[in-house]
């Protein structure tokens, strides 16, 4: 995969760097906060290859890439400046649209914990398998290398305040260094000690109430929540030559005591409270809520609401030492991973059937984005397969009342995490999940897969794409563009414009019309994927010198007058009219031959020769 083209066509089809807030990536997907939702072309990137699908979720724009999603995150980053200009520090409320509370907040919980949650789920599968071979007698917990091992392991839930005090900070536009300070005084082993042993020590004769805070989640959200509002107001007390100093100085000397003594205690209160509302919830009937957890998780996912678990699940583990939800998520996701299976042992598109059996193994790991959007909701009945699965065995697992004794990702890798209590009753649940929707899919789920279309060609030989607009024909390797030319996104042609006017050089539908109006993207009655681009950087114009004569989903013939421009005032503007005209399903053809004129005058531009005269759009094949 070229991650570099990929980037550049996500780019310019979320509407440029110009219509970004905020960009960041987890473990699959690019995550943009855009400042205007309706510039970003969702078909155009859906149809990309190497995108599994686009999401919009908790004031999110998603691009699934899969795991790749790193490799193309750091491409875009060098095409938009992204790593030049901290553009994740840009407030989401410049947001061109105003997000809701929930949104907001799912947002803020998510970009807290995406940064570390790899490591978070790599540390808890070590401590995993240490209790397991301890448990096998393979290594004693009083041998050195258990011990470093250990604390390998348990480091980042130790200091788990500081590790959310630096993520929390950069969410609400706080001194990062500061917050991380206050969590770290929190864990201050002298006061650390004294807090053990239920020691009360007085600030100024005010009393502090004895609370230890490692492994604990929202104290410290709320202390970096109540800085976020202080900081403001120290900033404004001192000058600027001096403000560095005097407010990180007055944050830490009125921060630190005020949460130990306040914050600190009400966030202990609230956590104890959500972790004895949760239990009692779940001991009420853990049959019903493995049932409803384990069915609807994955739905959660889709949605991005399944971020508002996780400081749950964490303040569970960090209060009474386990949690109860990891081991029956860990059924829904076993679940699409047998879907997925389903389909691969099914499905005879070849195409579908590489996917889903790729789509088997992430799952296995706790990735199911690419198995959710590439294999199992696109075709719908799978998805509905695996929700009764993980119900069942969501199910199972609560009826044993399995516990989780560190947090990882819900997966295979997570069983040494569950031993002890039920865990028997795991193994059977994730069994039943895999097992069960692996046959359901398989005799109930791909009765209507969807294959992959295929272009139809003339009994001739190869259709032709005439010329959109008039004027003098360049090769495309020449256009100042270097995604277009390369042609990383399809073989074509370009041309300099005499005149203003692009006319349709095909007979069929408008797939895509940009809002921008500097381009437009057609579907040809014969399959063809046509990109018709007017000049090089004109989306900066924000449609201005355009007009845009068609709607989406519009059926034309050959020679409609799409779109208007008006090339002397683009050129006046500073930029490059070149309009550029690209086969985008070049793939589907045996070869894209350019015309040999010079000139554009109603003549044809493009030959498509098909890879088989016989081919059909239904997939038929002679």
């Amino acid at each position: 995969m070229d991650y570099k083209a990929l980037a550049q066509q996500i780019l310019t089809n979320i509407g440029g760097k110009e219509n970004i807030v905020k960009a960041w990536h987890c473990a699959t997907r690019l995550r943009f906060n855009l400042k205007a939702v309706d510039q970003a072309d969702t078909d155009a990137i859906n149809n990309l290859d190497g995108v599994i699908t686009v999401v919009q979720s908790a004031g999110q724009y998603q691009v699934v890439i899969g795991n790749s999603v790193a490799k193309v995150y750091d491409a875009l980053a060098d095409l938009a400046g992204l790593a030049n200009e901290d553009a994740q520090a840009a407030p989401v409320e410049e947001a061109g649209e105003k997000q809701s509370i929930v949104n907001r907040f799912i947002g803020f919980i998510s970009g807290i914990f995406t940064p570390f949650l790899g490591a978070l789920a790599g540390a808890g599968i070590l401590k995993g398998l240490l209790a397991l071979v301890v448990a096998l007698n393979w290594l004693s917990a009083n041998s050195g290398a258990y011990q470093i091992w250990y604390a390998a392991g348990d480091a980042i839930f130790y200091f788990l305040p500081i590790f959310l005090a630096f993520t929390a900070a950069k969410q609400l536009h706080v001194n990062q260094f500061v917050s991380v300070s206050l969590g770290a005084a929190l864990l201050y082993p002298t006061l650390v000690s004294v807090m053990a042993k239920s020691a009360t020590l007085h600030f100024f004769g005010i009393p502090v109430v004895p609370t230890t805070y490692t492994s604990t989640v929202i104290p410290i959200l709320l202390a970096v929540w109540v800085l976020s509002y202080l900081e403001p107001l120290f900033d404004k007390l001192f000058p600027e030559s001096v403000r560095n100093i005097f407010t990180p100085l007055l944050s830490l000397i009125v921060m630190v005591p005020l949460t130990m003594m306040v914050v600190g205690p009400i966030g202990g209160a609230i956590s104890n409270a959500l972790a004895n509302g949760m239990m009692a919830v779940y001991n009420f009937l853990p049959i019903g809520a493995g049932l409803i957890m384990g069915a609807f998780w994955q739905v959660f996912v889709i949605f991005g609401v399944h971020w508002t678990f996780v400081p749950l699940m964490m303040n569970n583990i960090a209060k009474m030492g386990y949690d109860p939800l990891l081991p029956i998520l860990s059924a829904a996701v076993l679940s699409q991973a047998g879907a997925a299976l389903g389909v691969f042992l099914k499905s005879k598109d070849a195409k579908m059937k590489a996917l889903a059996g790729s789509s088997v193994i992430t799952a296995f790991f706790g990735i199911t984005e690419p198995t959710i959007y590439g294999v199992t909701l696109k075709l719908k009945r799978p998805f509905y397969c695996a929700v009764a699965g993980g119900a069942v065995g969501g199910a199972i697992a609560g009826a044993f009342e399995v516990h989780a004794s560190s947090f990882t990702l819900p997966s295979l890798l997570a069983l040494p995490t569950y031993l002890g209590q039920g865990f028997v009753g795991e193994l059977i649940g994730l069994a039943v999940a895999f097992v069960g929707a692996a046959v359901l899919t398989y005799f109930f789920g791909v009765t209507n897969e969807v294959p992959e279309a295929k272009v139809t060609t003339t009994e001739t030989g190869a259709d032709t794409v005439m010329a959109p607009v008039e004027g003098t024909i360049i090769p495309l390797t020449s256009v100042k563009d270097e995604v277009f030319a390369s042609e990383a996104m399809g073989k074509g042609l370009a041309i300099v414009p005499t005149n203003g006017e692009v006319k349709s050089p095909v007979t069929g539908t408008v797939s895509a019309v940009y809002p921008t109006g500097h381009a437009i993207g057609l579907t040809a009655d014969n399959g063809a994927e046509i990109l018709i681009h007017i000049g090089i950087d004109t989306v900066q114009l924000n449609g201005k010198y355009f007009e845009t004569l068609v709607k989406q989903n519009a059926h034309v013939k050959q020679g409609d007058v799409l779109t208007k421009f008006d090339a002397a005032k683009i050129k006046a503007a500073g930029y490059d009219t070149t309009v550029m005209v690209i086969i985008t399903n070049t793939n589907s053809y045996a070869a894209v031959e350019p015309t040999e004129a010079t000139e554009a005058q109603g003549n044809w531009l493009l030959k498509l020769q098909p890879k088989s005269a016989a081919t059909t759009k239904e997939g038929a094949t002679a």
